[in-house]
C-alpha cells in the first residue's frame, strides 16, 4: 500500500478521497489554486501546495506542476478524482513516465473509451448491445442523412468527443436534419475542438441506467447497477440504486454486459457503463444499449457503496498498489436502496443560473451522507462547479430511503447563497417518481410544478423582519419608551415581493408584528421564540440576505429605500453579467440594430456558458467589454442608446 498520495482535485472529491485514505494510514497531499487557498480540502490534508491561478487552466490542468509537486512532496501514486485530468491519457502517460502511480485505467483503456463512436465500435466486438446508428468516420452531410433514413427518424445527432448535452440534437423529421447537423457540429466544434458527430436511434421513453464496474486489469466485477433518469438538459439531479423496476434477469445481462466492457479493453480501476433503456414497456433484458463509458469513479458513486457496504475509493488505492480485485462477483450482493441529490448554488427560477456567495450557514441532518467540499463562511467561486454537497441516503427498501431523502432535504439549511433545495424537495416529492415511474423526460414535463417558489408565510416574514431589527435577542429594556411599547418597521422584500413589517414590541418576551393588514403574536418562553404557537425557525444573516430555514431555506432582502428608488423600474438600456465570469464572446457592435432577445455577449462560468440577451429593441450605443475580459457581477457590458434618442 502507499504511504502518501497526492489528489489532483479540488472540493468535494478530493475531500473524499482524503476520508478513505486518512483512515487506511495513507497520508495525502492536496494542490489548491489561488481561490482554493482557505477551502476544506486544504484543510482536510496532511501538506498543500499551491500551484496557480484561479482559473482551471491555470491549476487544476497542469499536470507537469501536479506531477513536480508529487515528486517534490514525496507522494507516490496521483488519484485523480473526477473532472479535470482524470480522463486525460496523456497526463496518465506522464505520471506513469515520471516513476508514479495513476490511480486509475490505463491510457490505453481511456483513449479505447474517450470517443464515442470508436468505443461503440469497440463493444459490438466484445458482444455488448449496442444502439442502431452510424458511428463511422464519414461525415459528409449527405451521408449522414441518408444514414439517418436507414436508423428511422426520431434520431439523435451526438458530437463524438461529447458530453454534458453539448453537440447534441434531436431530429424528429428529414426536412430538420440539415439544420441540426451544423447546428450540433458548430457546437462540438467550440466545446471540444472537433465537428465529428454519431447518428443513433433516439429511444422514445429513455432511462438512464448504469452499471458499476471495477477491474484489476485482468478481471472485472460489477457492483450492480445506478438509475439516473432524473436529468435536466442532459444533467444528473437524483441518482438511486438499485434502479427501480429492475428484474432479475436484466440485472444479470446488464451487469455480464458491463463486465464484458471492462474485461475487453483489460480495465483497473473503478469504472461506469453507461446503458439508454426503453423505458416503454417496462425493463427488459433485449431493451437496453451501451451509451459510453466513463473511465473514472462517478460523482454518483456514494449511493452504491451504500447498498453493497464497499468502499469503491479503498478498492481504488488497493488495486492501484498493485492488489487483485477484493471480491468475487458472488460475494457482491444489495442491501436495501439508495438516493443521492445534488445541491447547487443556483437560481432555479431565473433558469437554474449558476450562483455564487459566501456560505453564511450550512447544515445537514445527522441522519444523512453528506460529501461537501465546503463548509460555513467558504464561498462559492464563479472558477469551478457551483455544487455544495452530495445529500446522500439509504433505507430498507425504496419507500423508506426516499422518504429519508425527503426528510434529509427539508432539514438541510444553507445560507448566504440561493440553491436548488426546494427543487430537490419537490422532486422528492413527485408522485410519479415515488412511483418509480420515471424517464430522462420527467423534469421537462413537469418544470413549471417543479420549480415553483415555496410561499412565504405571515409567520416567515415576521421571523425575517425580527432578524433585521436585531430583536431576536432583544434585551429587557428593549422596546419601551416613556410613553408606551416601542413601535419599529422595516421593509423587505421575498420572490419579488416587497412588504414592509411593522412591529409593535411590547417587552422583551413579546413582539405584535404587522405585515399588509395581518398581524401575528411572537412570543418567547423557556429560551425559545414562538410565531404563531410555532417554534421560531433557525435563521442567518449575510449582510442584506437573511435566509429564513423552513421550506427549503426563504430568502428575505433587507431593502434600502435609497437603492430601491434609484433602481425602480430596472434599466432595460444595459445589458449586464449576471455573476463574476470571463467574458467568451461579443457580438454586438456600436450602432449595430437589435431586436428583443438577440445575443449580445456570452459569459462564461461555472463550467457553463450563458447567453446575454437585448432586453428590448434598441440600436447598441457602447460595448463596454471585450472576448477575454474577467468581470464581476453587475458589470455593464453593452449599453443601448436611450429609446427616442436619434
Amino acid at each position: 500500500m502507499f504511504d502518501k498520495i497526492l489528489i489532483a482535485n479540488r472540493g468535494e472529491i478530493a475531500c473524499r478521497v482524503m476520508e478513505t485514505a486518512r483512515a487506511m494510514g495513507v497520508r495525502t497531499v492536496a494542490v489548491y489554486s489561488d481561490a482554493d487557498a482557505a477551502s476544506k480540502h486544504v484543510a482536510l490534508a496532511d501538506e498543500a501546495v499551491h500551484i496557480g491561478g484561479p482559473a482551471p487552466a491555470d491549476s487544476y490542468l497542469r499536470g507537469d506542476e501536479i506531477i513536480r509537486v508529487a515528486q517534490e512532496t514525496g507522494a507516490q501514486a496521483i488519484h485523480p478524482g473526477y473532472g479535470f485530468l482524470s480522463e486525460n491519457p496523456k497526463f496518465v502517460d506522464a505520471v506513469e513516465a515520471a516513476g508514479l502511480t495513476f490511480i486509475g485505467p490505463s491510457a490505453d483503456a481511456i483513449r479505447k473509451m474517450g470517443l464515442k463512436d470508436a468505443a461503440k465500435a469497440l463493444m459490438e466486438e466484445a458482444g455488448v448491445p449496442v444502439v442502431p446508428g452510424y458511428h463511422g468516420s464519414n461525415q459528409d452531410a449527405d451521408f449522414l442523412q441518408e444514414e439517418a433514413g436507414k436508423i428511422g427518424y426520431p434520431v439523435l445527432i451526438k458530437a463524438v468527443a461529447g458530453g454534458g448535452g453539448k453537440g447534441m440534437r434531436l431530429v424528429e423529421s428529414p426536412a430538420e436534419f440539415a439544420d441540426a447537423l451544423k447546428s450540433a457540429q458548430g457546437e462540438a466544434t467550440t466545446a471540444f475542438g472537433n465537428p465529428d458527430v454519431l447518428i443513433e436511434k433516439y429511444i422514445q421513453q429513455p432511462r438512464h441506467i448504469e452499471v458499476q464496474v471495477f477491474g484489476d486489469g485482468t478481471r472485472a466485477v460489477h457492483l450492480f447497477e445506478r438509475d439516473c433518469s432524473l436529468q435536466r438538459r442532459h444533467q444528473k439531479v437524483i441518482e438511486e440504486a438499485p434502479a427501480p423496476g429492475m428484474t432479475a434477469e436484466m440485472r444479470e445481462a446488464m451487469g455480464r454486459a458491463g463486465v464484458r466492457a471492462a474485461e475487453a479493453i483489460g480495465y483497473k480501476g473503478a469504472g461506469t457503463v453507461e446503458f439508454i433503456v426503453d423505458g416503454s414497456d417496462g425493463l427488459r433484458s433485449d431493451g437496453f444499449w451501451f451509451m459510453e463509458m466513463n473511465t473514472r469513479l462517478q460523482v454518483e458513486h456514494p449511493v452504491t457503496e451504500l447498498i453493497t457496504g464497499v468502499d469503491l475509493v479503498e478498492w481504488q488505492l488497493r488495486v492501484a498498489s498493485g492488489e487483485r480485485l477484493p471480491a468475487r462477483q458472488e460475494d457482491l450482493t444489495i442491501t436495501g436502496h439508495a438516493f443521492e441529490a445534488r445541491l447547487y448554488a443556483e437560481d432555479v427560477p431565473k433558469g437554474f443560473l449558476p450562483a455564487t456567495g459566501t456560505l453564511t450557514h450550512l447544515s445537514f441532518p445527522a441522519e444523512c451522507r453528506a460529501d461537501s467540499g465546503v463548509r460555513a463562511g467558504d464561498a462559492i467561486s464563479p472558477w469551478y462547479d457551483p455544487m455544495i454537497a452530495k445529500v446522500i441516503v439509504h433505507g430498507s427498501t425504496r419507500r423508506v430511503a426516499l422518504s429519508r431523502l425527503a426528510r434529509a432535504l427539508e432539514e438541510t439549511q444553507v445560507g448566504g447563497t440561493v440553491t436548488n433545495l426546494a427543487f430537490l424537495g419537490a422532486l422528492a416529492a413527485h408522485e410519479g417518481f415515488a412511483q418509480g415511474d420515471v424517464d430522462t423526460g420527467l423534469i421537462a414535463r413537469d418544470l413549471e410544478e417543479l420549480v415553483a417558489a415555496p410561499k412565504a408565510e405571515l409567520r416567515h416574514k415576521a421571523a425575517a423582519g425580527m432578524v433585521a431589527l436585531g430583536l431576536v435577542d432583544a434585551a429587557p429594556e428593549t422596546g419601551f419608551t416613556l410613553w408606551g411599547p416601542l413601535h419599529r418597521a422595516v421593509t423587505l422584500s421575498h420572490s419579488e415581493e416587497e412588504f414592509t413589517a411593522d412591529v409593535q414590541v411590547d417587552g422583551p418576551d413579546r413582539q405584535l408584528w404587522t405585515v399588509n393588514g395581518e398581524t401575528v403574536l411572537a412570543e418567547r418562553s423557556q429560551g425559545h421564540w414562538r410565531i404563531e404557537g410555532r417554534r421560531m425557525p433557525v435563521t442567518s444573516e449575510a449582510g442584506a440576505l437573511i435566509t429564513v430555514f423552513d421550506a427549503y431555506g426563504l430568502e428575505f432582502t433587507v431593502v434600502d429605500p435609497l437603492d430601491r428608488d434609484a433602481a425602480a423600474g430596472g434599466d432595460r438600456n444595459v445589458i449586464e453579467a449576471p455573476m463574476p465570469g470571463l467574458v467568451k464572446a461579443v457580438f454586438a457592435k456600436v450602432g449595430q440594430p437589435v431586436a428583443e432577445g438577440d445575443r449580445l455577449a456570452i459569459l462564461e462560468a461555472m463550467k457553463m456558458e450563458h447567453s446575454l440577451l437585448a432586453a428590448r429593441d434598441g440600436v447598441v450605443a457602447e460595448v463596454l467589454a471585450g472576448a477575454g475580459d474577467q468581470v464581476e457581477a453587475g458589470a455593464a457590458l453593452v449599453r443601448l442608446e436611450e429609446e427616442g434618442d436619434g
